[in-house]
């Protein structure tokens, strides 16, 4: 297996730190035998505070790099499918909960 280099991004989204990591082709192999790169993505939020993407903080996501360059690059396909699954019945919930205050 070839690991390629890393680039690393930092962002922000609804003030949540993320640091992302990402390799355009994360093994040689797979381009080889497939004719395309296998990209692999990283996210992570500071003090792994959940996302609506993952619940640990932490995300590791392989897909075609073609995806991710035609989002306009690893931090705005991050922030994208951040925004997208914020809109889910499942964050909300957990926003709203977060919010909420606890006597317990």
């Amino acid at each position: 297996m070839q690991h390629e280099q890393y680039e690393t991004h930092r962002a922000e989204w609804q003030g949540i730190a993320l640091e992302i990591r990402y390799c355009p082709s994360w093994s040689g192999s797979y381009e080889e035998i497939y004719g395309y790169p296998l990209a692999h993505l990283e996210i992570e939020s500071a003090n792994r505070e959940p996302l609506p993407i993952t619940e640990t903080g932490y995300l590791s996501h392989f897909t075609g790099s073609e995806l991710i360059a035609a989002e306009g690059g690893p931090v705005a396909y991050a922030v994208a499918w951040l925004d997208y699954e914020a809109d889910s019945a499942a964050w909300k919930r957990l926003q709203a909960e977060r919010e909420q205050l606890s006597l317990f």
